[in-house]
């Protein structure tokens, strides 16, 4: 199976889609697992509401967790898809996650449904900020991580769905497929005649509606892959 996802693969106008399962790896907790953050601190946390109401609490969640964040390095999954971009069969890549690993790795055409947990700005005077010491602007508004909460509408939906018009196969990774509206990505290129895979390391409510399901961990995929490519072209 892994040669047909390859050959896939090299025939190129792939969009991969991915979530939090591509960055465990690279220390960053997901959110559903049994050590996953929702089990540790509660969905409520990740709500904006939560964070209106009790931006201090959260402010001890991030102080605590975007650290981690920031020191991770990116894994062989993210190091793929860079690759595969730089040889011309990846169109881009469309990701849950607010790590910015994709960007470390060196993957250009990124786009970050949920934000991006470096860049942080104030709700009214929309200054920006690094990582700030306090919540509260200079101008008494509200300093937030550029992130997408639970109740907010995700980011750069138009461009998402110009990338999967484009797509011939949707390669989602890491990803339980279980978050609206990336839940409904494979539907949508399957409805326009793709090809659809799916990398991970559980089951997900589509497995029996793609065409390649592999459950394995991700980076052990990207590893065989990289060296595929990485042998082909040397």
């Amino acid at each position: 199976m892994l040669e047909d996802i390859i050959e896939i693969l090299e025939e190129g106008n792939v969009v991969a889609l991915t979530g939090a399962g591509i960055s465990t790896s690279s220390g960053i907790p997901d959110f559903r697992s049994e050590d996953g953050l929702y089990k540790e601190y509660g969905y409520e946390l990740f709500s904006y509401e939560f964070f209106k109401n009790h931006p201090d609490i959260f402010y001890e969640y991030i102080k605590k967790e975007f650290p981690k964040m920031y020191k991770a390095n990116y894994n062989m999954s993210h190091k793929l898809l860079a690759e595969l971009e730089e040889m011309g069969y990846l169109l881009g890549v469309i990701t849950q996650n607010i790590d910015d690993l994709h960007n470390k790795a060196g993957s250009r055409n990124v786009i970050e449904l949920h934000g991006n947990a470096t860049h942080f700005y104030c709700e009214e005077c929309e200054r920006k900020y690094s990582f700030p010491k306090e919540y509260i602007c200079s101008c008494g508004g509200l300093i937030r991580p550029d992130i997408v909460f639970f109740g907010e509408p995700v980011n750069d939906i138009d461009r998402v769905f110009e990338l999967l018009d484009k797509a011939e196969t949707l390669l989602v990774m890491g990803t339980s497929l279980q978050v609206y509206p990336a839940s409904n990505f494979p539907v949508y290129v399957k409805e326009r005649g793709g090809i659809l895979i799916i990398v991970n390391r559980e089951e997900t409510q589509y497995d029996n509606f793609a065409d390649f399901v592999l459950h394995m961990n991700v980076e052990e995929f990207s590893k065989k892959v990289l060296k595929y490519f990485e042998e082909e072209f040397d």
